[in-house]
């Protein structure tokens, strides 16, 4: 697989070896400013809903397309706790589902992102992995949850999972409604849950940790073992797109599949 920066292969210690991960970055595309790479060069969006033309991101999927061994498994993303079957997905119509997952080697389960948390996941066996989207609202409706429940209800046994470019906990600042959307479903994770969010400064405001967040309702879904989390795509901003720093941006992609 080509190496080239404008690709990020994890390290994912748990991962079976019979698992690829791929994370684009906003480089290596032919999209210009805002959709740039940031550097004066074309910047590789792969969404299709922010007002770049078509045509050029049909061009940068093709470019990420030459990586994978078919097309991924798109999705319509909402926000919500769906997962889709992307064994079973098409071309002409995307399942409106914030996550999916795949059985079948060579099909790839794919979320786009620009600061929302991209979670791979795969059962330690090697038989299924599976791609999530979770923004706060869905990381606090349980988008993880249900993902890691329909793993098993598909036959997964232990369930490892890897955390991607996402919005860091030092430029997150959120509302008392999203710190409430999680410590109203704490279930015994008050602690935790608090600890994740710092007072902003400003009242009623504080820094939230995405990744700290994910960690909580990991654990309560049965998912010990998580790698990742390293990344910020607000203060990276040669390498990620951000929506919260840059208002009109394209999106990257994390995809997760079976060698």
């Amino acid at each position: 697989m080509n190496t080239s920066p404008q690709w990020l292969i994890p390290v994912w210690p748990d991962a079976p070896e019979n698992v690829a991960v791929l994370c684009t970055t906003r480089r290596g595309g032919v999209s210009p400013a805002p959709y740039d790479d940031g550097q004066g060069g074309g910047g590789l969006n792969l969404g299709i809903h922010v007002g770049d033309l078509p045509k050029r991101v049909e061009r940068n999927r093709d470019i990420l397309r030459a990586e994978l061994p078919c097309e991924p498994a798109w999705l319509s993303q909402v926000h919500g706790v769906a997962v889709a079957d992307a064994d079973k997905v098409g071309l002409d119509e995307l399942p409106v589902a914030d996550a999916s997952f795949a059985k079948r080697h060579g099909t790839v389960c794919a979320v786009l992102t620009a600061d929302c948390l991209p979670v791979m996941f795969a059962d330690t066996a090697g038989t299924i992995v599976a791609a999530a989207h979770a923004g706060w609202r869905g990381l606090a409706d349980g988008v993880l949850q249900e993902t890691v429940r329909t793993m098993r209800e598909q036959g997964a046994g232990e369930v490892v999972a890897w955390m991607g470019p996402a919005i860091g906990p030092h430029q997150f600042e959120v509302g008392e409604d999203v710190r409430q959307a999680f410590l109203s479903r704490a279930q015994g994770d008050e602690a935790a849950l608090n600890a994740a969010f710092r007072p902003a400064g400003a009242p009623g405001k504080y820094l939230a940790d995405i990744y700290a967040l994910a960690t909580v309702v990991l654990r309560r879904a049965g998912v010990t073992r998580v790698s990742g989390g390293e990344y910020c795509t607000v203060s990276n901003s040669g390498r990620f797109y951000s929506y919260r720093r840059d208002g009109v941006t394209g999106r990257q992609a994390s995809l997760i599949w079976l060698k």
